[in-house]
């Protein structure tokens, strides 16, 4: 008999491993734009990212059919939603201009797909709340200049190269400042 309990554990310690194998870096991409740190240094996206595995692994074998990514990803945004206060300082990642309730609307909806429905149920909100912070977060990071630094640096075209970043020809509308935000200078 134990030997029998034995074997299904150690069956499921690899499947557990396969899984972290094909979805931590996904997982680890999302916490770190959560946690708007730069990618490659970024010890409290890796510390959320570990909370919320070993509470799936906890729950590895109650899970019975359960998408174990879907389980790590609501552990993840509920424990970032619970931490929130701690990640209100830009750190100079990519989303790190938003406030920590926009970035997880943005994570969630834009990088995980998820929908809206979804993410209020899943963070307790109204789905009216979700669209507007989510809109909100749009605004902020489309009203951005083309050329401002997302990586706490200093752009290419700042204040000491001589280049101004506003010279280049404008597209209207939302969709073509993001594009015009995109294009080599």
């Amino acid at each position: 008999m134990r030997e029998r309990q034995a074997r299904q554990e150690r069956l499921r310690a690899r499947e557990f491993e396969a899984f972290v194998a094909g979805a931590g870096g996904r997982l680890l991409h999302a916490a770190t734009l959560l946690t708007a740190e730069p990618p490659g240094a970024a010890p409290e996206a890796e510390r959320l990212l570990v909370r919320a595995l070993a509470r799936t692994r906890a729950d590895w074998s109650r899970l019975r059919g359960e998408d174990p990514y879907e389980r790590t990803r609501q552990t993840l945004a509920a424990r970032f939603a619970h931490t929130g206060r701690r990640h209100r300082r830009p750190r100079g990642g990519l989303l790190g201009v938003l406030p920590p309730q926009e970035r997880l609307v943005l994570v969630l909806r834009l990088y995980e797909g998820v929908a809206e429905e979804q993410v209020a149920a899943g963070l307790g909100l109204p789905v009216e709340r979700v669209r507007a912070l989510h809109t909100r977060a749009m605004a902020t990071l489309l009203s951005r200049p083309p050329d401002a630094p997302h990586s706490g640096g200093h752009s290419r075209n700042g204040p000491d190269s001589g280049h101004s970043g506003y010279g280049r020809r404008s597209r209207s509308g939302p969709r073509g400042e993001a594009e015009a935000a995109h294009e080599p200078a």
